[in-house]
């Protein structure tokens, strides 16, 4: 779980910035959404292929 205590004198908005990036370092957001439905392991092997071969094919662009 998630914490940032607010200090004295200290606006919210900075405390609220604080936990921001808290919980996008955490990675929260990154896990719901993985497991926001299942995918078979098939599916997501031809997933990890073709994001591969788009990147190698973009790397060989810029070359």
């Amino acid at each position: 779980m998630l914490q940032v205590t607010v200090n004295e004198n200290e606006p919210l908005e900075k405390a609220l910035r604080r936990f921001k990036k808290k919980f996008e370092k955490a990675g929260v957001l990154k896990d719901l959404r993985k497991n926001e439905a299942y995918i078979k392991p098939s599916v997501l092997r031809r997933m990890r292929y073709s994001k591969a071969a788009r990147r190698q094919q973009r790397q060989s662009v810029m070359e």
